[in-house]
């Protein structure tokens, strides 16, 4: 696996008050989720960039305010009300 490598100033710790393996695991879980939430990448990859099973990463998608399904709850609930309408008889 490739590990890149990004150069930060060390106030940022300081400012965040992190240490530099927790800032870098938040960092990666971070670059993770927006690449997840832009549709880059796939829930099991994002995961893997972020160090993560798949089954954590998908609960903190939802403490994130981010679909797993890769929908917003509103296409959703759309999608729900067209299957309810599709299965009465008409």
């Amino acid at each position: 696996m490739a590990d890149p490598t990004i150069s930060y100033p060390p106030e940022v710790l300081w400012a965040l008050q992190k240490e530099p393996a927790e800032f870098e695991a938040e960092s990666r879980l971070v670059l993770a989720l927006n690449l997840y939430e832009s549709g880059k990448l796939s829930s099991g990859l994002a995961a893997k960039l972020a160090g993560l099973p798949r089954v954590t990463f998908l609960f903190l998608l939802g403490q994130h305010g981010l679909s797993p399904f890769g929908e917003d709850p509103d296409e959703l609930d759309s999608d729900l009300d067209n299957a309810r309408r599709a299965r009465r008889p008409q």
